[in-house]
């Protein structure tokens, strides 16, 4: 009898030793991050100064368009345009309005994308910048036409126009009014090219459907994050049309610049020194004797 009860008396220590400390309980929710490609756990201060890549695997977190903003541009250099711009329900889709305003209030955002002037490394740029965090960086009207508006600007300034893309396509809730906005930002590009005036654009963690057929790839130069998923249809829809099981790696950035969709693929760490640079000898005034 005896023996028995030390028995439980020993499992019963022994659970006590493995219960969370007081201390462990009270760890601030948002202080470490766990990496959805490798599991490693990270502090999320030091991510962040990491540019929000992983240490271990060098994945590429997903940004917000502020977040892209304080990456990229000279501080307290950028000046947003057409925040008054605001969705409507064209074709009153049950539910569109209060998850619109939902994701407004999440990410600070009027839409799925933020534009405006700054500058990089002090030179003047336009900048659209895609947020996935509001509905899935989908492109609406008001996206097709901030976007637009952000490149008519830059063509009115004479300066370079740099969009960031992150898109789950066309947004069907608003049907033929958001497929027309690949018609419509498509127009504005090209008469921003007449004027022999810089476009790149720079593809991220996902670009696809009709953003992806449209601005994203019609760039002077195009570019891309790390393995970034970037492509039109769903993989398995292309397999079921072709019949053919497609390699492992594609409709990733590095399988497009292999295949001369891409002309490089860059760090996020050194995207503002790639950026800048090209900027720089793309741009007439930045040249001697220009």
């Amino acid at each position: 009898m005896t023996i028995i009860r030390d028995i439980f008396r020993r499992n019963r220590d022994k659970k006590e030793t493995t219960m969370p400390s007081k201390a462990a309980k009270e760890v601030p929710e948002g202080l470490m991050t766990k990496c959805p490609s490798c599991k490693h756990i990270s502090l999320t201060k030091d991510l962040n100064k990491n540019l929000k890549v992983c240490p271990k695997c060098d994945h590429h977190y997903k940004l917000t368009a502020y977040e892209r903003v304080d990456f990229l541009l000279d501080a307290e250099s950028f000046v947003s345009m057409d925040n008054h711009l605001k969705t409507e329900n064209p074709l009153g889709f049950p539910g569109y309005t209060e998850k619109v305003q939902s994701d407004c209030e999440k990410t600070g955002l009027n839409e799925a994308v933020l534009t405006g002037t700054g500058t990089l490394v002090g030179q003047e740029v336009a900048v659209a910048i895609m947020d996935s965090h509001f509905r899935m960086g989908s492109m609406g009207s008001v996206v097709g036409e901030k976007i637009t508006r952000a490149i008519e600007a830059a063509t009115e300034r004479k300066i370079p126009f740099i969009i960031f893309t992150a898109s789950g396509g066309a947004r069907m809730q608003e049907g033929v009014l958001s497929l027309m906005q690949m018609a419509k930002t498509s127009v504005a590009l090209k008469r921003h090219s007449n004027e022999g005036l810089l476009f790149v654009s720079v593809l991220t963690h996902p670009t696809t459907g009709g953003v992806s057929a449209s601005f994203a790839s019609v760039g002077d130069i195009n570019i891309a994050e790390p393995k970034a998923l970037i492509g039109f249809a769903g993989r398995r829809v292309i397999e079921q049309t072709v019949r053919e099981k497609l390699p492992e790696d594609f409709q990733t950035a590095e399988f497009l610049l292999a295949h001369g969709q891409l002309d490089a693929v860059v760090h996020r760490a050194s995207m503002r020194e790639t950026l800048s640079t090209i900027v720089r000898l793309h741009t007439k005034e930045a040249l001697p004797n220009g």
